[in-house]
């Protein structure tokens, strides 16, 4: 395969790639995850503001709360299976279809227990409230429909994710052109659920279209029962941490809207996104460094601890470079975006960004998980977070609101990035060199 973009690179990287088809297609296929990011995180954040003026902190309370209550089915309806589906792909070609298939059931199976199990849960908890409940499910219904990017595992494995992008990407800014006329004409808050339900229908078909152009149809995929138990042999670990994980990011939505109200979780959610627009660059800074650790790793325990703490180092003044100026500014860059109207939410972000200490460490720390396989200690540790996060929600919130939900997650994610590797032994010297590095940053080292 022929990569244009090459050309383009200075002559000294051009001399290293020449010939290297894999390495090729490896960064190309990157380079497109990472303008996918770009894009929804640039256009994104720009319609979430309109948004948000235009509906208010009680209405986009709402909308919130309904996503957040949604995504806390979400494990069901990944089913867990993703990595490993690409990893079946990868390691057995000749059983693609059958592979593809029993995942396409698995997911459709899991989408309607999560859209069944949405919709019972919210008419039991918010039985008068018709609006919250009719986009609960709405928007729980795209779980449904995402039984389809079971196509986006094959384009992963034959590392394809242009076409992912291209799909997704054009159904996500036909959403936000759709998401704009709705502010111009006023609509109403339930058609920013439909717009979000047609947003994962169109991204689902371009999916559709993609995999037939190049080559292939849903009709070759083949339903193995066998081949299903194994996909599920496989993911229930990952299922169950994946269900803590969204527990433990999405809780605080809905415990704060039921102890206190939805106009605080418009407040709440508008100090969250804005912190999360800096989620991506720890995610790529790790994937980027990932192959080199894992090379350390199988050469010598000393070296891979110090490319451990080099990263660690890294992340750390990652932090200190975006936290003091969003800590400092936070709520002149809420009331200028969002308007004065979500003036409190600029302490709530100010807050927010302590968050981020643990949330770089939290993505650098997977290096050291996933090289030294403790997948069932990160099921352990996730499980950790949501139940701490769920009780000092509980404690906080009745008395400080917003700002309590803000301090229970981020106590959480110190729990479950800190504390609990010091109870075990495996994950002690890990421990030790985080602690390391946020003391000795200027030691920063980059090879």
């Amino acid at each position: 395969m022929n990569h244009t973009w090459i050309k383009f690179l200075p002559h000294f990287v051009r001399t290293r790639l020449d010939g290297r088809h894999i390495l090729q297609k490896v960064i190309a296929n990157t380079g497109w995850l990472f303008l996918d990011q770009m894009l929804r995180m640039a256009v994104g954040l720009f319609v979430t503001v309109w948004v948000a003026r235009y509906l208010g902190p009680e209405g986009f309370g709402i909308l919130n709360y309904a996503i957040a209550f949604v995504a806390l089915f979400s494990a069901f309806a990944t089913m867990g299976l993703n990595s490993i589906v690409v990893r079946s792909i990868v390691n057995e070609p000749a059983s693609t279809n059958e592979t593809l298939g029993a995942a396409f059931v698995l997911k459709l199976f899991g989408g309607l227990c999560s859209l069944i199990l949405a919709y019972t849960i919210i008419s039991f908890m918010r039985p008068a409230d018709t609006t919250t409940n009719w986009m609960v499910v709405i928007i729980s219904a795209g779980m449904v429909f995402q039984a389809f990017d079971t196509i986006d595992l094959w384009f992963q494995s034959q590392l394809r994710s242009k076409y992912t992008v291209y799909a997704k990407n054009l159904a996500f800014l036909l959403a936000s052109l759709g998401k704009i006329g709705l502010i111009i004409i006023k609509a109403p808050i339930i058609a920013f659920a439909w717009i979000g339900l047609f947003e994962v229908i169109g991204g689902s078909f371009g999916l559709i279209i993609a995999y037939r152009v190049n080559g292939h149809t849903l009709w070759q995929w083949r339903t193995n029962l066998n081949q299903a138990k194994k996909l599920l042999n496989d993911s229930w670990p990952l299922i169950l941490s994946g269900l803590a994980i969204y527990i433990q990011a999405k809780i605080d939505h809905v415990m704060l809207g039921e102890m206190i109200g939805l106009d605080e979780v418009g407040q709440y959610s508008v100090a969250m996104r804005l912190i999360e627009v800096f989620g991506f660059m720890p995610i790529i800074i790790c994937s980027s460094v990932g192959p080199s650790v894992t090379e350390a790793k199988a050469l010598d325990e000393g070296m891979y601890y110090e490319r451990l703490l080099n990263i660690y180092r890294l992340m750390f003044i990652l932090f200190l470079v975006i936290s003091v100026p969003v800590f400092i500014f936070s709520t002149p860059i809420v009331v200028t975006l969002f308007g004065a109207d979500y003036r409190p939410a600029g302490e709530l972000l100010a807050i927010f960004s302590i968050r981020l200490f643990f949330a770089n460490f939290g993505v650098a720390r997977s290096l050291f998980i996933t090289n030294e396989g403790l997948f069932r200690y990160a099921l352990i540790t996730a499980v950790i977070g949501a139940a701490v996060n769920i009780a000092l929600n509980y404690i906080l919130i009745p008395v400080y609101a917003s700002v309590g939900a803000v301090l229970s997650t981020i106590l959480s994610f110190a729990a479950t990035t800190f504390l609990v590797d010091v109870f075990y032994w495996r994950a002690k010297r890990n421990f030790w060199t985080m602690c390391r590095a946020t003391v000795t940053p200027w030691q920063l080292k980059l090879r």
